[in-house]
């Protein structure tokens, strides 16, 4: 199936990663006419329409200190899907950079398995975040086929914080709301994390290294969201805790 194996690619100035991604564009400042098509589309669009498929970014940061989290990430998204199952269905798209301006993206994908194998492939590389070029897939990705919820996980952020903060409200326009998990206690990502979910509509919450439990149920909540919308997310929060967390966030 494409997508599922690994092969070198010439003369790029990124590595090799599963076949079938796609490196992302850079991300670049909005001309007022872009602005204006953007807002157009915004309001003409509806991506929580009644009994559309529910679809979600799932972005991480895969810089070398994410390695243990990617692992952990790896295990864990299965249960992305379980939760989406048991209320319909749900896609996931797989955003992820490292290493020297490496920022790829797949193809949606509806197989907990196939996932899996994607995300076993990619090994962690040092280099800085790259978060705006995140925001702006999901802001492409939510206007060309819909997208109901971005989950990012990373523990870092090395970039202009109001250059985010302008994607994350074109993101807010839209109703997508983006979903920060952090990992440790660094003052300067939280603080962006913070105003990132609070721009979106979304929610921000801190896992502990390598706590696996905190980030399924986290993972877990954002699936419901994605698969079941809000009042997917309530019936959750009575009895799981990383719902309530995003829950009692979002406008």
């Amino acid at each position: 199936m494409p997508g599922d194996s690994i092969k070198p690619r010439n003369s790029d100035a990124v590595s090799a990663t599963a076949e079938g991604d796609a490196a992302l564009p850079q991300a670049k400042t909005s001309s007022s006419e872009d602005v204006a098509a953007f807002v157009a589309k915004a309001r003409a669009l509806s991506p929580h329409a009644p009994g559309a498929k529910g679809r979600l970014i799932f972005a991480l940061d895969a810089t070398m200190s994410r390695q243990p989290t990617w692992d952990m990430a790896c295990a864990l998204q299965a249960d992305m899907f379980r939760e989406a199952a048991a209320l319909g269905s749900l896609d996931i798209r797989l955003v992820y950079y490292r290493g020297y301006n490496e920022c790829r993206a797949t193809g949606w994908i509806s197989d907990s398995a196939r996932l899996a194998k994607l995300m076993s492939k990619i090994d962690c590389r040092g280099g800085d975040t790259q978060i705006g070029r995140v925001l702006t897939d999901a802001r492409r990705e939510a206007v060309a086929s819909g997208v109901r919820a971005v989950v990012f996980v990373g523990d870092a952020m090395e970039e202009k914080v109001d250059t985010l903060c302008a994607k994350a409200g074109e993101l807010g326009m839209l109703k997508v709301p983006v979903f920060l998990f952090q990992e440790g206690h660094d003052a300067s990502a939280e603080q962006t994390f913070r105003e990132i979910a609070r721009l979106t509509g979304g929610a921000w919450c801190r896992f502990d290294p390598g706590a696996a439990a905190q980030l399924r149920d986290l993972l877990r909540a954002a699936a419901a969201y994605a698969a079941g919308g809000r009042e997917a997310l309530l019936r959750l929060a009575k009895t799981a805790s990383g719902a309530a967390q995003l829950i009692g966030q979002m406008k």
